[in-house]
């Protein structure tokens, strides 16, 4: 029966940027008949949660809850129970692991419980894409699980705000997807590493926007580090050139303290073009990406485009 059994779900390219040194790489290759034993065992919504959990690394029970059961259930505890069934049936059929380290702890039971995808998981969306290569994810320390999850909370509220149609999303890139190689200017690679990009659009306007996520705990000599690169990428003129508008940079913060903070910073430093740069907390982030009809007097996340 073969990829015909899933006719709305399809795969973006293979992109292999530079390892994030959290797993090893192998080469191994699946005949099409054990692909197609493991696909007998997914359903469609199966395969989408799959394909979630690969783009964004690891999701906690509760946002898998809100990106696939959000609907179809007449209240929010059948749609836990029915999150719960699903993910067990993928855990005992090898697709999924969940990790020892539990979000808020034992008593928040298994919507505390953090996914990621198995060795088997892993291999069979990459052999649908035809991409050999192999990753054996080990478990995660607590600061890249803690960002992981943080980064992936703003990607399903993007997700929902588009669901309930407050605008399309048309573009949410999340890493390494959204990583952006370039040559600095003594002759040398470099990348830029955002944690999403993120397109919006409504009748109107489109938004571009890089994201980068700040839990609080980067000191701002190394938020301004990291603020020169995206300068110095802007400089390059390689996404003007690609997409006809340069992203914002939209940093989102924990509190509108720190947020204050972080907009002094950069204003205050004078190697900073401080226009690229917008400051949010984790709070409005989903309005600050939000795109904007021009009646309003609010400062636009980006550059404006007609959207067709």
């Amino acid at each position: 029966m073969g990829l015909s059994l899933f006719p709305g779900i399809t795969f973006p390219p293979v992109r292999r940027p530079t390892s994030t040194g959290l797993e090893v790489v192998m080469i191994s290759s699946w005949t099409p008949y054990k692909i197609e034993m493991y696909l007998q065992l997914l359903t469609v919504r199966d395969l989408a949660l799959l394909q979630d959990i690969e783009q964004f690394r690891l999701l906690s029970t509760r946002q898998i809850q809100r990106l696939h059961f959000g609907v179809g259930h007449a209240t929010i505890s059948a749609a836990t129970r029915g999150t719960v069934r699903v993910l067990g049936r993928l855990e005992e059929r090898g697709f999924l692991v969940r990790l020892k380290r539990r979000i808020g702890g034992i008593k928040h039971g298994s919507s505390g419980n953090v996914w990621q995808l198995s060795a088997t998981g892993e291999r069979l969306l990459r052999a649908l894409r035809g991409d050999g290569a192999r990753r054996r994810f080990v478990e995660p320390g607590a600061p890249f699980t803690d960002h992981t999850l943080e980064v992936a909370d703003l990607a399903v509220r993007l997700r929902e705000a588009a669901r309930d149609r407050r605008f399309d999303l048309l573009e949410l890139d999340a890493e390494p997807e959204c990583w952006r190689g370039f040559t600095a200017s003594h002759g040398g690679p470099l990348w830029l590493k955002p944690d999403l990009y993120v397109v919006t659009a409504n009748a109107v306007v489109e938004e571009h926007a890089f994201v980068e996520v700040d839990r609080g705990t980067e000191h701002m000599p190394a938020i301004l580090r990291k603020c020169a690169v995206y300068l110095r990428y802007f400089q390059t003129g390689n996404e003007q050139h690609r997409q006809g508008v340069f992203p914002a940079i939209v940093w989102v913060v924990p509190s509108e303290q720190r947020a204050a903070k972080l907009r002094t910073s950069i204003r205050g430093d004078p190697a900073l073009t401080a226009t690229l740069f917008r400051v949010t907390s984790t709070q409005n982030a989903v309005a600050m990406l939000t795109p904007r009809d021009g009646s309003s007097d609010e400062q636009p996340v980006t550059e404006r485009t007609n959207h067709p």
